[in-house]
């Protein structure tokens, strides 16, 4: 079907001040799709809840899909991100403060009171929400259906439909769309279907596997080296040996490599289910990141502080899983915590070696990183027993960083916060997956995004929809290649960019930082800067 395309480029009067009638009515069929879901909190008759889950799930992808066909395909092609400061979703109004107070409460009472969204208990049967979703769940895995699982297909279908909608939306970038169907794979496949097909794997004797998200690697996956975990795998065959060597090959050889190839964009744009949601469903949200240098040295100081409790935490679980005695285990206590000593001290002089220049400041970090490790290693070697570390039960710092970290931080926080501190607030702040990977980045990979000063008019579309809070203006205006840590690679700087200025690249590892001393307005003191020359 032709559409007539609008040709307006007018910045007086945005086209996003009202909604078409073709997007009133997409709303309207959204709206009355969630509405379905709320009423079944309150009652679901328990012999249409094929029926009311179908069409509930159809009216909101229907909706999306009408919604973004008629918003992008009547456009040009190009630069989509426009008007958005016009929206009160969008841009902290009333729409947006609303989202986000629904959203935390969503995750909250998902992650602490399930109850209420009819979680059966004592082997009661479900209600409300959760028992609209059991025929879904007995289809897929022959078990009724559990709070994950419902959070699971609403987290798949927004993925989805918002998938969609991002494809229309950035339909001139072969790379958005490429990565964006890449996600969508990952999350509906190995996240999503995958773990539910192994339930039904793990009803036979011969297998007990943790089926959850297969594509998550420690320590995104903090509890891979947990004692059931490891039991789980070993006690079935070949397969859960497989799993578990592939996991650890992953921390160790995978994930370096695709780093140093590809940065790393390969997990955290293309893999990650957190992204995923990110990129499509919190699309709309990514210019709300903070540029501020408080929330950069925020970032630097949190998101690094979670990786180095995150190693303290899994090498006590592992220590508490393993045993003195060489006849139980081959690898003891004592050899396990002088390997983990090992490495730790031969990566953190290879890295002052070799890259102390580069760092700068940030070497000192660094330092206080491993060394509190270290003290870390010695404490827990003379305290640690089989069920307690640091005088505190292993079970009971398992579970503070799966409180903490993994649910407040990475739930109620990470995504209930969308519409307030932008999509990227776990990526950014806490995912110690994220850390690591920012790390090799830095230090060893190919990738970086170049940049033509030359033909930079300073638009600032680049810093504005840069969802990792980096000034890429800055970078572009003095023609100086962007190599972060904290940059993910997704590309939008690129995509947003009037002028072709920005270009995302694998390249040789030498010459990649090219800083120079071409700086603007108040980035420098021009006196101290000739002084120290």
């Amino acid at each position: 079907m032709n559409q007539k395309l609008n040709y307006s480029m007018s910045l007086a009067k945005p086209d996003a001040n009202h909604l078409s009638s073709v997007q009133k009515i997409a709303v309207l069929l959204g709206m009355i799709g969630l509405f379905i879901l709320v009423l079944a909190l309150f009652n679901t008759p328990s012999s249409q809840k094929t029926l009311i889950l179908t069409v509930s799930l159809s009216l909101i992808t229907i909706g999306t899909i009408i919604f973004s066909r008629d918003a992008y395909l009547k456009k040009m092609k190009g630069i989509k991100n426009d008007s958005i400061w016009f929206k009160s979703i969008s841009s902290r109004g009333v729409l947006g403060w609303l989202t986000g107070i629904v959203l935390t409460g969503f995750y909250i009472v998902l992650y602490f009171f399930p109850k209420y969204l009819g979680l059966g208990s004592n082997n009661n049967e479900n209600t409300g929400l959760i028992a609209l979703f059991d025929p879904l769940s007995y289809l897929f895995s022959g078990k009724p259906a559990s709070q994950w699982f419902v959070y699971g297909t609403l987290y798949t279908v927004a993925i989805l439909i918002f998938g969609y909608k991002f494809i229309l939306k950035y339909r001139h970038n072969r790379y958005q769309q490429l990565r964006t169907i890449s996600v969508m794979f990952f999350q509906l496949g190995f996240a999503f279907l995958i773990p539910e097909f192994m339930v039904r794997l793990n009803e036979s004797p011969n297998y007990n596997l943790p089926y959850y998200d297969l594509k998550s690697i420690w320590p995104l996956n903090y509890y891979i080296f947990d004692s059931w975990s490891i039991n789980g795998f070993l006690s079935s065959g070949t397969l859960g040996l497989s799993l578990l060597i592939f996991g650890i090959l992953s921390i160790f050889a995978i994930s370096p490599i695709l780093t140093y190839k590809f940065g790393k964009r390969w997990y955290c744009s293309w893999v990650c289910g957190c992204g995923a949601l990110a990129e499509t469903a919190g699309d709309a949200f990514r210019q709300l990141s903070s540029k501020k240098f408080i929330a950069w040295k925020t970032e630097r100081w949190l998101i690094h502080s979670v990786l180095v409790f995150s190693v303290i935490m899994t090498t006590a679980v592992i220590y508490t899983y393993l045993s003195s005695d060489p006849n139980k285990f081959l690898l003891t206590r004592k050899t396990f915590l002088l390997s983990v000593f090992g490495f730790l001290t031969v990566l953190f002089i290879t890295v002052m070696v070799f890259k102390r220049k580069e760092l700068g400041k940030d070497a000192r970090y660094g330092a206080i990183g491993y060394f509190a490790i270290i003290v870390s290693l010695f404490l827990l070697y003379y305290t640690g027993t089989s069920d307690q570390v640091f005088f505190i039960k292993s079970s009971s710092l398992r579970s503070v960083y799966g409180l903490y970290i993994g649910s407040i931080f990475s739930g109620v926080i990470g995504t209930g916060f969308y519409p307030i501190l932008g999509n990227r607030v776990w990526c950014r702040f806490g995912c110690p997956m994220a850390a690591i990977l920012g790390f090799q980045q830095r230090m060893f990979s190919k990738f970086r995004i170049t940049t033509n000063g030359g033909q930079c008019i300073s638009c600032g579309n680049c810093s504005t929809y840069c969802e990792m809070g980096i000034d890429v203006r800055s970078y572009a205006q003095k023609g100086e290649n962007i190599v972060r840590s904290s940059c993910v690679g997704c590309g939008i700087c690129s995509a947003v960019c009037p002028r072709g200025v920005l270009k995302l690249e694998n390249n040789t590892i030498k010459g990649r930082i090219n800083q120079n001393d071409i700086l603007l307005g108040n980035n420098v003191d021009l006196m101290n800067l000739v002084h120290g020359k």
